[in-house]
């Protein structure tokens, strides 16, 4: 059964709610798991002072108790996340999907959502960062509600821009954003890594800068993994065209899936390879998984980065 069968995709345009079911679900499984114990509300309650602000009185206990509590919640931490995706045209694979299925860009920005729903409730403060041969918009980390609901526009108008033979500069991105990212943050990095790049090494020495600038940086490796990665087509013949590029080719897909799917491996293990040369978190993310592992590294990496 597909994670997604719970929810309603048709009302991907309502990213709030959606990203409050997909966090919600998260917290009532937190007990099962290894954070148990993780603070993702409030610290405690306390009585309500007559006089200050209401904004934080818990009304379902007044529903109950007939008593006014205030959640007190924990000192700000300061943790700051930048949340950076890839948005070039590669990202809207698969262009033609089932029923509640997303593609790459869709399962990234409803991911992100997600995240900022949880640092929001948390506290800490969420920056976004779009491009594809440029950065697009590069937003500072802030906590409030109104810049949520903002990010959470620029989203919703990515995932109705579906232009295709949008090109990538992930290298150059990077360095740019790396550049206006002054204050030390957890960065996480939505991206296929198929980039225009002579060189994966161009790519590293991107995210190279963003961790000699002290951030903590987690690649999101976003792919199909049927399909992208394992080469599932039915033997038949295919035109195949690339979303970036334009260019197509004609083939039966069992005449080239094995020299695929090696070279496909090959340069996967040298993107982990060179992640963990350089200290990088590489998540390997199929979008057809849901988003537990994703949303457990932003906690173990605020854990480990409030010690």
């Amino acid at each position: 059964m597909s994670f997604f069968e719970g929810f309603d995709l048709k009302q991907l345009s309502n990213l709030e709610l959606l990203a409050k079911q997909v966090v919600e679900g998260f917290i009532i499984g937190l007990h099962k798991s290894p954070f148990h114990g993780f603070s993702v509300e409030f610290a405690e309650h306390r009585i309500y002072n007559p006089g200050e602000s209401t904004k934080n009185i818990d009304w379902k206990v007044y529903a109950r108790s007939d008593k006014m509590f205030v959640k007190r919640f924990e000192e700000e931490t300061n943790l700051r996340c930048q949340i950076v995706i890839d948005t070039s045209s590669s990202m809207y694979f698969p262009k033609e999907r089932k029923e509640n299925q997303l593609n790459k860009l869709q399962f990234s920005a409803l991911a992100a959502a997600s995240l900022m729903n949880l640092l929001k409730r948390q506290r800490d403060a969420f920056g976004l960062s779009l491009y594809d041969q440029k950065v697009k918009i590069h937003t500072k980390a802030k906590s409030s509600t109104t810049h949520y609901r903002l990010l959470l526009n620029y989203l919703d108008g990515l995932i109705k821009d579906d232009v295709l033979s949008k090109t990538t500069s992930t290298a150059e991105a990077l360095h740019e954003i790396a550049d206006k990212t002054h204050r030390r943050s957890l960065v996480f990095v939505f991206s296929d890594m198929f980039d225009d790049s002579e060189s994966a090494d161009e790519i590293f020495s991107a995210l190279q800068h963003l961790k000699y600038n002290k951030h903590e940086v987690v690649l999101f490796h976003t792919a199909d993994k049927s399909k992208e990665l394992e080469f599932e087509f039915e033997n038949r013949p295919y035109e195949f065209i690339d979303m970036e590029s334009g260019e197509s080719v004609k083939l039966q897909s069992n005449e080239v899936k094995e020299f695929y799917t090696t070279k496909i491996k090959d340069y996967k293990e040298s993107i982990r390879m060179k992640c963990l040369q350089y200290k990088i978190d590489y998540v390997e993310t199929n979008i057809n998984q849901g988003f537990k592992s994703i949303l457990e590294s932003y906690l173990v990496k605020r854990k480990k980065m409030r010690v």
